[in-house]
């Protein structure tokens, strides 16, 4: 497995791992039979864990079809895997960015990883 394919389990634990810890933090009203119940996450902070998951979910797949686009299309590996860290690094940034309240950085964050991730998708047309 190439390293970019490892980043995408990264990416993937990276969101799960955003939210799971206020679950047992939150034990006794989190509710595991109402899992989804808006009750938990009226917290400021759970609503954040919560916001920065579900932007996870929603950046996992053109992260992914970009990864493996670029890789059956034979562009430079390292090029890739290079795109690929950055990819994931900032998207940690941003998750701290977001249970940190801090907006503004959040945003440039989350477009700085949308330029990687732009990078990696349009390789096959720059990289050879």
């Amino acid at each position: 497995m190439t390293i970019a394919e490892w980043m995408l389990l990264a990416a993937v634990l990276l969101y799960l791992l955003t939210i799971a810890p206020f679950k047992p933090l939150g034990y006794r009203e989190f509710d595991n039979a109402k899992p989804r119940d808006p009750e938990f996450y009226k917290l400021p902070i759970r609503a954040r864990a919560l916001g920065a998951h579900l932007n996870g979910i929603e950046t996992f797949p053109f992260f992914a079809a970009a990864v493996l686009l670029a890789e059956f299309r034979h562009c430079p590996q390292h090029m890739i895997d290079a795109l690929a860290i950055a990819f994931v690094a900032v998207r940690f940034l941003y998750v701290m960015a977001y249970l940190g309240n801090w907006p503004w950085t959040r945003t440039l964050l989350w477009n700085i990883g949308f330029a990687f991730n732009l990078a990696i998708f349009l390789m096959p047309l720059y990289a050879r």
